[in-house]
């Protein structure tokens, strides 16, 4: 009995010393918060979309008020939120352009072709996984809307021919549909970048355009209107937007409209020898 009772106390003993090391330690090591992270972090718009180069609203208030962002970076928020945090902290609002998704594919329902038809899981993943889903084009987006439900900004919606629009005004570059689209279709892009390549298809020649209408066939004209700011790369135009990229003379000898210009409302603009689509309907699928 006494040696049960003398082990219970050592215990009851090295316990109590570890909870006074314990607090000594929290008080000796204790970092004082900046009560002003808590307030800036109420003023921004808790997106958490990481747009600002950071994983979250909290870290890029610890950033800002650290002196180590500028509320400019933030591109969710609006002009009067960014002006009152730069106000609150006295520091300059700084600028950083608004970077957007951009979907390098026009190939809807009315110009391109299925060459299988895919029953099964209603996702553009699932159906890339049977024989890359069954579009003619291997390159092309599948239309099954994983990149409007992942988008938690409401700024992707599918039109009517089952392709993703980007609203620049809500998108914020957090990179979802990049991730979730399984034909790499997706990429950020800062929103001047009107200059526009809507194309993945690596294939060269006109057979394309039997699969897709709107495809590029790698004829090179953009690049040869273009020299040194696009180039021919794997059969698809490289634009090098280090260059004066605002100019819409590449595209208007593009026979299909492949490269094309954004305009800030979404309304796209394609060149004067692109061929027009009037077609509201679906294209027949083609056999295999």
């Amino acid at each position: 009995m006494a040696v049960i009772l003398t082990a219970v106390a050592a215990l009851g003993g090295i316990t109590v010393i570890l909870a006074a090391l314990l607090i000594l330690a929290n008080k000796k090591l204790y970092v004082q918060e900046d009560p002003r992270i808590d307030i800036v972090e109420e003023m921004l718009p808790h997106a958490n979309c990481g747009a600002c180069g950071f994983p979250g609203c909290r870290p890029f208030a610890e950033a800002l008020v650290g002196g180590q962002a500028l509320p400019g970076k933030c591109t969710v928020s609006s002009e009067e939120g960014r002006v009152q945090i730069a106000h609150f902290l006295g520091v300059d609002v700084g600028a950083q352009e608004k970077v957007v998704a951009r979907l390098a594919c026009a190939g809807g329902i009315n110009v391109a072709r299925n060459r299988a038809r895919y029953e099964g899981l209603k996702t553009c993943r699932a159906a890339a996984v049977v024989a890359g889903g069954g579009k003619g084009c291997f390159w092309g987006c599948l239309g099954l809307a994983d990149c409007e439900v992942v988008c938690d900004f409401d700024a992707i919606h599918m039109n009517q021919f089952s392709l993703p629009v980007v609203d620049e005004d809500k998108c914020t570059a957090c990179g979802d549909c990049v991730e979730v689209c399984p034909k790499d279709l997706f990429s950020l892009h800062p929103a001047s970048h009107r200059l526009w390549v809507a194309c993945k298809n690596l294939e060269a020649g006109d057979e394309i355009l039997e699969d897709c209408e709107v495809a590029c066939t790698a004829c090179g004209r953009c690049a040869a209107d273009a020299p040194g700011m696009i180039k021919m790369a794997n059969n698809l135009p490289v634009i090098d937007y280090s260059k004066n990229h605002k100019t819409q003379a590449p595209i208007q000898r593009c026979p299909t409209g492949a490269i094309l210009w954004i305009e800030k409302d979404g309304n796209i603009i394609k060149g004067r020898e692109s061929k027009k689509v009037l077609r509201k309907s679906t294209l027949p699928d083609l056999p295999t």
